[in-house]
């Protein structure tokens, strides 16, 4: 039985929790692992015209059947239609965790927004997942994972305990400030890519003037704040010291994150790469609401707040790294001129703030940042027999995810490295035909989470990123 990083955290088995999986023959003319069509959660002729239109021009047959399978992933397994008040309702699972994360679930439908125009019943999703959101972030701005019925209480075993103020329907309480940009990329970018304005009615109006609210909150200019989280665990990374509160921090206007996007605490409590996302989505925020022409204070307030981060990253989220003199972006800073250097799979990571649009790919301190990054400056970064990338502490030493090293190929224009990093992610599979969480950088077969549907997803918009950027790579026998 495959055992998720969460349950093997529940169950003690601590941070790392590998799922030894014996090596399994390959099926012949790598037979598909997709469930049958009958059996599929969600279908568009979009992604699957996208999926014939994309697989003609990968010469490699199995990176063919990896994007083949892992593309629609998110469609095919982890999503639930419904309607509310008679519009479109989606809930959309990670995956082997049967409930909705504000992050994953953003993250995972990002792959289909190019296709969303020209497709109803992906607009239709969209909209039903940018009105959950929407319903969710007002149960709780503070939670990062919600129940499908939000009248339930949760069924999260190692959540059941935790002594924060918790709502019903809310899976987990653990504040990450990427858990509210998340949301408001998403619905920026598909109002975008389709003009459609349906979506952005009172409710989400009202939704995103909580997550301006709350990003002032975090500021804690004025005390801190509403939110506080303990949990009973044999590992430090799932509570926070002081009484709930997070290590001490001075108030520079920085927004404070108590957990990382791998939902593990800060060390110190200013997340960089999540308030640099943060700045991104409030000017989105701010563009959108500017544009629809509902709520210019709220535009006001976004465009504001953002300004004010972004001064504050520019004064005090960088370090000098001690080994080579050089300025770095940080990942971690407390505002007393305390910094930690180190990059985490899970994204926002400094690595993966370009994708994320948050700042531009040209940018010098970030590309050094990136290198450093993936580096053994890194104490994160591992090389093994199997591979080489950025692992997380949420899943221990000697580690790798495949986020990371689908991050260090978009950074890419280098086409050695993009090709050294598909070989990566096509021979650490495990013969499953699916994207891991993580798996041992010397033994591809000893990974964590079989389904985890944002890294399917990741992996197919890299292959749709190198399609329209580097076709000649798919054109190559790896």
């Amino acid at each position: 039985m495959t055992v998720t990083r969460r349950t093997a955290m529940a169950a003690g088995l601590g941070a790392m929790a590998t799922a030894a999986m014996p090596a399994m023959a390959r099926p012949a003319a790598f037979a598909s692992k997709r469930p049958a069509p009958a059996d599929r959660r969600f279908t568009s002729r979009a992604v699957e015209r996208e999926i014939a239109r994309v697989s003609a021009r990968i010469a490699d047959p199995e990176l063919r059947w990896l994007f083949q399978n892992c593309y629609p992933n998110t469609l095919d397994t982890t999503v639930f239609m419904d309607r509310v008040d008679g519009r479109p309702d989606a809930f959309v699972i990670t995956g082997d965790i049967q409930c909705l994360w504000l992050r994953d679930s953003a993250a995972q439908l990002n792959p289909y927004l190019h296709l969303a125009r020209g497709d109803a019943a992906l607009r239709d999703l969209f909209r039903g997942l940018i009105a959950r959101h929407a319903r969710s972030i007002l149960i709780d701005p503070y939670a990062n994972a919600f129940m499908r019925d939000p009248a339930a209480r949760t069924t999260l075993s190692w959540a059941l305990a935790d002594d924060t103020e918790m709502k019903p329907g809310v899976a987990e309480r653990k504040w990450e400030v990427d858990s509210l940009c998340y949301p408001i990329r998403m619905a920026h970018d598909y109002w975008r890519a389709t003009g459609d304005t349906v979506p952005f009615d009172a409710l989400w109006h009202d939704a995103a003037r909580a997550t301006v609210r709350t990003f002032r909150e975090q500021q804690r200019k004025d005390g801190p704040g509403p939110y506080r989280f303990l949990r009973r665990d044999r590992l430090a990374s799932e509570t926070l010291i002081l009484n709930g509160y997070g290590a001490p921090t001075r108030k520079v206007g920085l927004i404070h994150s108590m957990f990382r996007p791998s939902d593990d605490s800060c060390l110190f409590p200013f997340l960089i790469p999540a308030n640099w996302f943060a700045v991104s989505a409030l000017r989105k925020l701010a563009t959108m609401v500017s544009a629809l022409r509902v709520d210019a204070a709220l535009a006001s307030d976004a465009s504001a707040l953002a300004d004010e981060v972004a001064a504050a990253l520019a004064q005090h989220g960088t370090m000098i790294d001690p080994a080579s003199g050089e300025r770095l972006m940080a990942y971690e800073v407390d505002g007393f001129g305390n910094a930690h250097f180190m990059d985490d799979a899970n994204v926002p990571s400094l690595s993966g703030l370009a994708y994320l649009g948050a700042i531009g790919r040209d940018d010098p301190l970030w590309q050094r940042s990136t290198a450093a990054a993936w580096s053994p400056r890194n104490p994160y970064f591992q090389s093994g027999r199997a591979a080489e990338g950025i692992g997380s502490p949420h899943s221990g030493e000697g580690t790798i995810w495949p986020m990371a090293i689908v991050m260090c190929a978009m950074n890419s224009s280098d086409d050695a490295k993009i090709l050294r990093c598909l070989r990566h992610l096509k021979r650490t599979h495990a013969d499953t035909g699916f994207m891991h969480e993580a798996f041992d950088k010397d033994d591809a077969a000893k990974f964590t989470r079989e389904w985890f549907a944002w890294a399917n997803g990741l992996f197919g918009e890299l292959i749709l990123d190198l399609a329209k950027r580097k076709p000649h790579l798919l054109g190559q026998t790896l």
